[in-house]
């Protein structure tokens, strides 16, 4: 359970996120002449980035960890986890993705990346996602940890 004071640093953190301001759109054009010239299937190629599951694994090995470790650690269940080790293409709920980010213990930047391929965002625009980003800015990894965070604050837990 989280102390007294990191509630608190957790209240003004949301405070604090909600009270920015919008940043403005600029008016720079989306894609270069030099973009625009290639045909679709070599824009396609040249902007592909890895999948969900292919970053996944890749953290997974590099921290030389076992599936059931992860998907344990994540409050996964073998039979999710086996769907995403099978189908490549396999896009999980945001949740579950930020599950298997905590359980990987992944840096902000990596967090970010893995939830885009998932097709996922943390914003700073809901107190779900808030109380997600100061958990990842403070390295409190634990699903209960967090779970506990989010039921604080009237938030859907992650399981």
């Amino acid at each position: 359970m989280l102390d007294a004071k990191t509630l608190l640093d957790l209240q003004l953190y949301i405070d604090l996120h909600r009270q920015k301001s919008i940043s403005l759109c600029s008016a720079e054009p989306l894609y270069s002449l030099e973009l625009m010239e290639l045909d679709l299937e070599s824009f396609v190629e040249a902007r592909r980035k890895p999948t969900f599951a292919q970053l996944l694994f890749a953290h997974i090995d590099k921290k030389q960890l076992q599936d059931a470790q992860v998907y344990k650690k994540a409050g996964l269940d073998r039979k999710l986890f086996s769907k995403i080790r099978s189908n490549p293409d396999y896009r999980p709920r945001k949740h579950t993705a930020i599950a298997l980010a905590l359980a990987l213990e992944l840096s902000r930047n990596e967090v970010d990346t893995l939830l885009e391929a998932a097709g996922h965002v943390l914003s700073e625009s809901e107190t779900t996602d808030l109380i997600l980003l100061f958990c990842l800015e403070r390295g409190i990894y634990g699903i209960d940890d967090v779970n506990a965070a989010l039921y604080r604050f009237g938030c859907k837990t992650l399981n």
